[in-house]
C-alpha cells in the first residue's frame, strides 16, 4: 500500500488546529467538571485506539436488524469464509486477526454482500470496528482505475491518522493502492485530480476537495464511511459538511456508519446520512454489577474521606486501585496526598496530552503503579485486570446535579471485569451526595451497603 510523499507532508500548525480543542485540552481550568471532560470525546477515542494492543473479548451479545427480513441472515466465524482477495486475506492475518471478532461476524457478510448493504453499526472501541470497514473500502476498490473511490470521514486529524495506519496495514499486500489524507494543511495544487483511490479525511477539508477545488469527483464514490459518529456531532459543523458530501454521492454508493453510542442525536444524525440502513448493535452488558460488592462510607469532610481511604488500604490486600474524582484540583491533592503515605500513584486528567495518557494507562497497566486517581477522562475502556477495587471519592453527576447513571456504570466497571469478583466503595459526604447514591442504588436495583471504614473487622469481612 503505497501513501504518496505529499500526502503526509502536513504543515503540523494547521494540522494541529485541525484536531478539535476536544483532543488536546491544556486548559489551566483547574476546577474542570467530570461533565466538561465527558464532552472530550474525541480524546477518549484516540486515547482507547492508542492503548489498545488487541482486540477486547467481548461478550455482548449482537443484535440485528435488517433492511430486508427476508434476505437470508447470516454471520461467519473465518475470514476465508467471505472470499476476500488474497492479497487482503494475506493483509487481515498480518494484523494479527485469526477470526472475526463479534462485530465483524455479523457487520461483514452485510458489507460485502452483493450488491453492498448500507450499515449503521453501534460498537465500541477495540471490537475490530475500524478493521471491518477498512476492509470493505478495501474489497471496492479497482486498483486500475486511478481516481478515488473510497471516502472515509474521522471526526479529527488525529483519528483521521489512526485509521489511515489501519488502511496501510491491510492494504501492505496490494502495492497499487494509495491513500491520501484531505486534512488541513495537505495542500495540493488548484486543477489537480487526485489519484489514490482512497481517501480519508476531516469533513470540512473533504467537503472542500469535493465541492470547491474538485479534487474529488463524488459521483465516482463507491464506498462512504462516516467513523466516530458520536465524537462527530460533538464537534460543530461536523455534522452538516457531512450531511453535504453525502448529498453529493450517487444513489448506489455505500453508506456505512460507525459510533460508540447510540444517543437519540447520534440516530438521528445516522438516519440522515444513511439510507435504507442494516442496524447492528453491541446489546448492552450490565450484568457486570453481579459481580461487583458495592459500599458506601459516611464521612463529614475531605480528609475524612482520606482517612476512610488510608483505614481500607491499610486493611485488604489491594492489587491495584482506581480512585475517581470530580475535580483535577481535587485528583491532583488526592494523588499527592497519597504519595506522601507511601502509595505508587499515577495520575490522569484531561489537560494531558492524549499521548501522555496512553503513556500513564501503560504504566499502570504493567503495575509500575499500584494506584491511579482520575476524573472521568479515564471511566471508559481501560481494562486492567488486577484492578480489584474502585473507590468513588467524588459520585458521578451531570452538570445539573443529578446522578450519571451511566458514568457511575462505568466507572465501577473498571473493577469485576474477565468474571473475578470486584469491589466498590463510594465516599458520601454530604445529604446530597446521600441522595445522589440512593438515587443511582434505585436505578440499577442493587443495594449498595454500609461500610464503617473504622471497624477493623468489618473491612476484611468485605475482603473476603
Amino acid at each position: 500500500m503505497a501513501t504518496d510523499s505529499w500526502a503526509l507532508a502536513v504543515d503540523e500548525q494547521e494540522a494541529a488546529a485541525e484536531s478539535v480543542s476536544a483532543v488536546v485540552k491544556t486548559s489551566a481550568n483547574a476546577e474542570k467538571t467530570d461533565e466538561e471532560e465527558k464532552e472530550d470525546r474525541a480524546a477518549q477515542s484516540l486515547l482507547n485506539k492508542l492503548i489498545r494492543s488487541n482486540l477486547v473479548d467481548n461478550t455482548n451479545q449482537v443484535e440485528v436488524l435488517q433492511r430486508d427480513p427476508n434476505s437470508p441472515l447470516y454471520s461467519v466465524k473465518s475470514f476465508e469464509e467471505l472470499r476476500l482477495k488474497p492479497q487482503l486475506l494475506q493483509g487481515v492475518y498480518a494484523m494479527g486477526f485469526n477470526r472475526p471478532s463479534k462485530i465483524q461476524e455479523n457487520a461483514l457478510p452485510l458489507m460485502l454482500a452483493e450488491p453492498p448493504q448500507n450499515l449503521i453499526a453501534q460498537s465500541q472501541s477495540g471490537t475490530g470496528k475500524t478493521a471491518a470497514f477498512v476492509l470493505a473500502m478495501l474489497s471496492q476498490v479497482e486498483p486500475a482505475n486511478k481516481y478515488p473511490q473510497c471516502l472515509c470521514l474521522s471526526p479529527t486529524y488525529e483519528l483521521a491518522l489512526q485509521t489511515g495506519k489501519v488502511i496501510e496495514q491491510m492494504g501492505k499486500f496490494y502495492p497499487a493502492l494509495k491513500l491520501a489524507y484531505a486534512v488541513r494543511g495537505n495542500k495540493l495544487e488548484r486543477g489537480q485530480k487526485l489519484s489514490e483511490q482512497i481517501v480519508i479525511g476531516t469533513p470540512g477539508t473533504v467537503l472542500d476537495w469535493c465541492s470547491k477545488l474538485k479534487f474529488i469527483d463524488p459521483k465516482k464514490i463507491k464506498v462512504f464511511v462516516l467513523d466516530e459518529a458520536d465524537v462527530m456531532i460533538a464537534t460543530q459543523g461536523h455534522q452538516d459538511q457531512s450531511i453535504r458530501i453525502q448529498r453529493m454521492l450517487p444513489r448506489n454508493c455505500q453508506m456505512l456508519l460507525f459510533s460508540a453510542t447510540f444517543e437519540d442525536s447520534v440516530w438521528k444524525f445516522a438516519q440522515k446520512v444513511v439510507p435504507d440502513p442494516n442496524v447492528i448493535k453491541l446489546k448492552r452488558e450490565e450484568e457486570t454489577l453481579d459481580t461487583i460488592k458495592q459500599y458506601y462510607v459516611l464521612c463529614s469532610s475531605r480528609d475524612e474521606k482520606f482517612q476512610a481511604l488510608c483505614n481500607l488500604y491499610g486493611a485488604i490486600t489491594i492489587a491495584q486501585a482506581m480512585i475517581f474524582c470530580h475535580t483535577r484540583k481535587t485528583a491532583s491533592w488526592l494523588a499527592a496526598e497519597l504519595s506522601k503515605e507511601g502509595h505508587q500513584v499515577a495520575l490522569l486528567s484531561g489537560e494531558m496530552m492524549v499521548e501522555q495518557r496512553a503513556a500513564v494507562i501503560e504504566r499502570f497497566r504493567e503495575g509500575k503503579e499500584k494506584v491511579l486517581v482520575t476524573t472521568n477522562v479515564c471511566a471508559r475502556g481501560i481494562d486492567v485486570e488486577q484492578v480489584s477495587v474502585v473507590i468513588n471519592f467524588d459520585l458521578p453527576v451531570d452538570k445539573d446535579g443529578n446522578p450519571d447513571n451511566e458514568t457511575y456504570l462505568h466507572r465501577i466497571g473498571r473493577t469485576g471485569r474477565f468474571g473475578k469478583r470486584g469491589l466498590a466503595v463510594n465516599m458520601v459526604d454530604s445529604k446530597h451526595s446521600m441522595n445522589i447514591l440512593n438515587r443511582i442504588q434505585e436505578h440499577f436495583n442493587k443495594k449498595i451497603e454500609r461500610l464503617d471504614t473504622d471497624d477493623l473487622d468489618e473491612i476484611e469481612k468485605i475482603a473476603n
